[in-house]
């Protein structure tokens, strides 16, 4: 009798498994937001990367480190069952304004506008250019597979930015790399920069393959008089569990005659930092990654005492954490970041800037007016520029 019962329910869990793994395949495979696949033929090709190795981009250190699946359930299980006091702000984030004509017509200094997280708009010598553009609602491949960003509103509307001469992408993830946003973007953008890989789920997203760039480290190419750079990250790709380190992620410099900007991307705190300094610094504006940090994958995400340090070694003449304000993605309070990066910073002179999601940055200014806008949950009551 007992043999017979364990034998039913032996039967009822294998059922069960095997009815989620076809509704895993099914909705990985139909559902858009997953993206491509890189094929055969492009791995052949990513073979000449010296990143590449046995079927998979890797990092010039060992890591992210691979964790056993009783490490993974717990840590999911953590993630999900701990409540993080100010976690998230009271309420959400108030951006400041702008005015479509002050966009569309834009002539003077080079400048930038955060929507939070880690996503701009950068105006230079004439061209609009996207970086990491997520205006998605949650950083997932469905709106119930993950929690609401802080700002419901931006600083523009999308459907009102200009003609985007370029896209920027650092990496595949969901917080950098949304298919709603992309469907939004595409019909206005007249190209798009990626790391190696990254280019398959936009060609999965119908944008057309004349208008893709892959880069891999190292390698520059130019837009007009703007110099690209697809510079090193520490950090990892994949957007559903069979494709891993299928794609290459990275970092940016972007330099012209007059400026030079840094974008981190997603990284951990490793010897690269230097080695874009010594090479392509110093910077003006570095846009460093500070939030959705723990010791447990410090690996592959800056400790904000780290961006500050990675500030230093890139020569940044200014500072702005970026990865923060957006998302809850990790278990420390929203505005842990800001804080503890620049208490950092004061102790390395470095200089920190802190504006708030919409306000205009001046990359070139020296003067740097910004206000410790988070305090408190308190936002300044929306303003046009």
């Amino acid at each position: 009798m007992f043999k017979k019962i364990l034998k039913k329910i032996m039967i009822a869990i294998v059922s069960i498994i095997g009815v989620l793994v076809v509704i895993y395949l099914l909705f990985t495979n139909y559902y858009p937001s997953f993206g491509g696949d890189v094929s055969k033929e492009q791995q052949k090709t990513y073979q000449l990367s010296s990143n590449y190795k046995d079927g998979k981009f890797r990092n010039s250190n060992d890591v992210p480190k691979e964790m056993s699946l009783s490490e993974t359930l717990s840590l999911v299980y953590t993630f999900f069952t701990t409540k993080v006091p100010n976690g998230r702000p009271t309420k959400d984030i108030s951006p400041q304004h702008l005015k479509k004509v002050n966009v569309s017509n834009y002539k003077g200094d080079t400048r930038l506008i955060w929507f939070g997280h880690s996503s701009f708009l950068l105006q230079i010598n004439g061209k609009n250019i996207l970086i990491d553009p997520m205006f998605g609602k949650v950083p997932a491949p469905h709106p119930l597979l993950g929690s609401s960003r802080f700002n419901k509103e931006f600083p523009i509307e999308i459907d009102q930015l200009p003609v985007i001469d370029a896209v920027i992408y650092s990496h595949d993830h969901y917080d950098h790399l949304d298919y709603e946003s992309v469907l939004k973007i595409k019909d206005k953008t007249k190209h798009f920069y990626t790391p190696l890989g990254v280019g398959v789920h936009l060609s999965a997203w119908n944008i057309p393959k004349e208008k893709i760039t892959e880069m891999d480290w190292w390698q520059e190419t130019a837009l007009d008089d703007i110099r690209l750079v697809c510079t090193p990250a520490q950090h990892f790709s994949g957007r559903k569990m069979n494709n891993g380190q299928s794609t290459l992620w990275s970092s940016w410099v972007i330099t012209t005659t007059t400026d030079n900007i840094f974008f981190s991307g997603d990284s951990g705190y490793a010897s690269h930092f230097k080695e874009i300094g010594d090479t392509y610094g110093p910077f003006d504006l570095a846009l460093m990654e500070c939030g959705q940090y723990n010791e447990k994958w410090s690996d592959i995400h800056m400790m904000p005492e780290e961006t500050a340090m990675a500030g230093v070694d890139i020569k940044a003449k200014n500072v702005m954490p970026i990865h923060w304000a957006g998302f809850k993605l990790a278990l420390h309070e929203w505005t842990d970041p800001i804080v503890r990066v620049k208490a950092k910073a004061k102790e390395l002179n470095l200089n920190i800037i802190s504006p708030e999601i919409g306000q205009e940055i001046i990359v070139k200014d020296n003067v740097n007016n910004y206000t410790d806008w988070w305090k408190n949950d308190e936002h300044p009551t929306p303003h046009f520029i």
